[in-house]
């Protein structure tokens, strides 16, 4: 059982997948290697490798690789790991802002899979507690400073509650006008709201995606059509939905 209110576990051939999501943090982990491709996520990023290393790409830049990485919000990259690999997106005000990667030693790396209870070197397990996982996280990276209560409540409704709920519809409810409100959410997190509620929709639709059709998730998740969804996944995590 995985310890997460929205999760699923596919085998298929030699390749198993995990995806986990949970108020703390979204999980994806993968029984083989794999490279995305250049892409912006709107969210906190932890790359951890079950045995191998983690590479990523910027342009004009060297490669940084190790046994793990720490990706900020919004960095323009492609990365890969070298064996199967657990990774875990935390949303951008869960995490002390940085301007760059934060590589992470074979330990880092030991500590944060074992307080997720994901050790197999098979492959990721279907066991994962993400709560402990967000824990070794901020003890790596750092606590966050708080939000507003509005800013909180708004970024909150877009990601996990109601990403398809209308901005003028969340400003209104917290007492702002709409510019205010995206211009608060701006100030605080750093990103768009419009940005973050793309990334909820998308992390609906994955949750989603076993069992149904890629257009009736895409449908579901508030995508007006299933090219939509591909569009976004590319722009916001690397990949597209087959691919998962």
């Amino acid at each position: 059982m995985i310890r997460s209110p929205h999760a699923w576990a596919l085998e298929q051939n030699d390749r198993r997948t995990v995806f986990a999501w949970g108020i703390e943090a979204t999980m994806f982990a993968e029984s083989r290697p794999f490279h995305v491709a250049q892409h912006r996520l709107p969210a906190w990023k932890a790359v951890l490798p079950i045995g191998g290393h983690a590479r990523l790409f910027q342009a004009g830049r060297p490669t940084v690789a190790a046994p793990g990485l720490i990706v900020p919000p919004q960095l323009a990259h492609s990365c890969a790991a070298t064996s199967p690999y657990l990774t875990l997106f935390i949303d951008p005000w869960l995490l002390p802002s940085c301007p760059g990667p934060i590589p992470l030693c074979a330990r880092e790396v030991r500590r944060s899979l074992a307080a997720l209870g994901a050790t197999d070197s098979d492959g990721p397990g279907t066991v994962v507690d993400l709560a402990a996982g967000y824990a070794e996280l901020r003890m790596l990276a750092g606590r966050p400073a708080s939000l507003d209560p509005r800013v909180a409540h708004a970024v909150g409704l877009c990601t996990l509650r109601d990403p398809n709920m209308p901005i003028a519809s969340i400003a209104d409810e917290i007492g702002l006008s709409a510019p205010r409100l995206r211009a608060l959410v701006r100030q605080d997190v750093g990103i768009t709201l419009a940005r973050l509620r793309r990334w909820g929709r998308l992390r609906n639709a994955i949750a989603g995606l076993p069992g149904t059709t890629a257009a009736l998730a895409a449908a579901t998740a508030g995508f007006a059509d299933q090219a939509h969804l591909t569009r976004t996944a590319r722009d916001l995590i690397g990949r597209t939905p087959a691919s998962l």
